[in-house]
């Protein structure tokens, strides 16, 4: 991709008023619940992890708005937004959601970018026909526990899903932001994982557990000329090794984000910024990402 191609951006750029507030949208199985701010012919499109949900990238997309329309959603069975009908959905299923979102917003031409869970997702929506993103960001990805790592599903499903009944909600936020932050995190930012994760829903939690256990990243092909993949060097979530590894499997660039835990756009928005508007303007300036 074009290096540097922003060189205006700064972190006080935006408007310190940008609204980032929660919306909603009918699709097919019911409503899409997302937020959305700037105006810019460019589009970013930003997808949550597991624990997570639209409001968490609000820092990120206050930075990002005045050079582009940015657009995060909740994913089905998250915040207002309807579950997908399937008990175990894949990560196909969830990819179909999102081209409805995009066709509804009349987005086209998108950076599409997925953080953990949501770069699962993203990778297969890149395998849709017709799709409509043109560039790929996959942070921190979520690898899934079929294929190669099956061995390991029903001790994650079991733990992930035996914590939501011992802990609740309230417990999984409460414990999340050491997990996902680094020690030298702010407390804004641990304020964001802590709040953010309090507004699960337990269905669509679990229906997100059954897409981490039931489905690989590494069966779907992103374009390899026109998807990135970065990691916080902090990481101990989805490692740096791991994020490495698979980047040079598909033979994508990796890049780590410095001082940056898992959740590395809540820590880092500033510099996750920056690298996700070089990515959407390499898609104005060249067609395509090189």
């Amino acid at each position: 991709m074009a290096s540097r191609i922003v060189q205006s951006f700064r972190a006080d750029s935006a408007p310190t008023g940008a609204e980032f507030g929660e919306l909603t949208v009918a699709v097919s199985g019911g409503v899409l619940g997302y937020r959305e701010v700037g105006s810019h012919a460019r589009t970013i499109v930003l997808l949550h992890g597991i624990s997570s949900g639209a409001g968490s990238w609000s820092e990120c997309a206050r930075m990002m708005a005045p050079h582009a329309r940015v657009i995060a959603w909740d994913a089905p069975g998250y915040g207002q937004s309807s579950p997908l009908d399937k008990a175990a959905p894949s990560a196909t299923d969830y990819a179909r959601r999102l081209h409805e979102l995009l066709e509804a917003l009349d987005a086209e031409k998108c950076l599409l970018v997925g953080h953990s869970l949501g770069a699962l997702m993203a990778a297969a929506y890149s395998e849709l026909p017709n799709n409509r993103a043109e560039a790929y960001v996959l942070m921190s990805p979520a690898l899934g526990y079929q294929g190669a790592r099956s061995a390991q599903a029903s001790r994650v499903r079991e733990g992930r899903l035996n914590a939501l009944k011992e802990l609740g909600i309230e417990g999984i936020a409460r414990n999340l932001p050491n997990r996902l932050l680094t020690e030298q995190a702010e407390d804004s930012a641990r304020d964001t994982v802590r709040n953010n994760a309090l507004r699960l829903q337990p269905a669509g939690y679990t229906q997100a557990v059954e897409l981490l256990c039931g489905d690989d990243i590494d069966r779907f092909e992103p374009p390899k000329d026109r998807t990135l993949v970065y990691c916080g060097d902090s990481d101990i979530v989805t490692t740096p090794e791991q994020s490495a590894q698979y980047a040079q499997r598909h033979g994508f660039p990796f890049a780590l984000i410095p001082q940056a835990g898992h959740a590395c756009y809540v820590e880092q928005p500033h510099e996750v910024a920056r690298i996700l508007l070089e990515a959407a303007a390499s898609i104005d300036v060249q067609g395509t990402s090189t």
